[in-house]
């Protein structure tokens, strides 16, 4: 297998989401892994770099990414250690999250762990805060994988992906920020970016992540879609008209497919118009994987689509 073009580093996780009828449907999430997965389904060689435990989760984890096609060689299995869980459950006021994920295997990767080489060898590579909230180790490896990356020409994306039962806002402000100093690609869902940032609007918020240092800003909107911008020149994508049922991990499919769009050959523009159809398409089935479209699925929904 060629050297992946993204690689992705973080938790993966396994994901207990709650049906209608009130039981829980067992799937997968982390989104780190979202990501890898909807980069594979839009035609890049996506990779994850991360520990998981030998029990049961972690296993299937592993057998989720080879049917996926994501490169799972700098995957560590952790003998004795457990991979972490989450449960969904839903109601009037949307979805909401459960972690049993404290002390969890990916939570211990170092920088030793990192794969040197093919990080140098990676187009992208991509983190996001919950990998910087979950450990200071792991935090600090995503900082040097980071530098291995940009040093050999490649570029940085990172989600601030912000949650505040992991961390403070105070110290996720400080991070995040400091962490998009040196990424090239920003990007940040709006509820987020406005506790963040504290600012408002789309427009502000980008400009806000550009002067701290991205060259690229995609900032999702939800279901008002998408500001793409780029060294400051901004547009807006309204949001594809779907009949939703359940939005997790719709800004992982979102960052997903963008990251693949831009690996293989769509600027910037192209590729968040590309993403935010896929992104809405991910959110008319339950979980945060399953209903992740592919390429060919997101092509035809664009080609048969009232252009905005």
């Amino acid at each position: 297998m060629s050297a992946p073009q993204i690689l992705c580093l973080g938790e993966p996780l396994v994901e207990f989401n709650q049906t209608p009828e009130g039981l829980f449907a067992m799937g997968f999430g982390g989104d780190v892994s979202n990501v890898a997965i909807a980069a594979a389904r839009h035609g890049a060689r996506a990779g994850m770099v991360t520990r998981v435990g030998t029990d049961p989760f972690g296993a299937a984890l592993c057998d989720l990414w080879a049917r996926e096609g994501v490169d799972a060689a700098h995957v560590i299995r952790a003998a004795g250690e457990e991979t972490g869980v989450y449960f969904v459950t839903h109601d009037a006021e949307g979805h909401h999250f459960t972690y049993r994920r404290k002390g969890s295997a990916a939570s211990k990767l170092t920088p030793v762990n990192l794969p040197t080489d093919a990080l140098s060898q990676a187009q992208v590579f991509y983190a996001s805060g919950i990998g910087l909230a979950i450990s200071d180790t792991m935090r600090a490896a995503v900082a040097e994988a980071a530098q291995i990356t940009r040093a050999a020409g490649g570029l940085y994306a990172f989600d601030p992906n912000l949650r505040l039962a992991l961390w403070s806002l105070e110290q996720a402000r400080a991070v995040t920020h400091s962490a998009m100093q040196s990424a090239d690609i920003a990007l940040p869902g709006l509820d987020d970016a406005r506790q963040l940032t504290g600012l408002q609007t789309p427009e502000e918020i980008a400009a806000f992540y550009h002067d701290l240092g991205p060259s690229i800003v995609a900032l999702t909107l939800g279901a008002e879609g998408v500001l793409i911008s780029v060294k400051g020149e901004g547009l807006r994508l309204p949001g594809r008209k779907v009949e939703a049922k359940d939005a997790t991990g719709a800004g992982d499919c979102f960052n997903g497919a963008f990251l693949a769009a831009l690996t293989t050959g769509h600027d910037p523009f192209q590729a968040a118009d590309l993403a935010n159809m896929a992104a809405a398409l991910s959110t008319t089935g339950y979980g945060a994987v399953a209903p992740i479209p592919t390429l060919s699925q997101t092509r035809a929904a664009l080609n048969s689509a009232p252009r905005p």
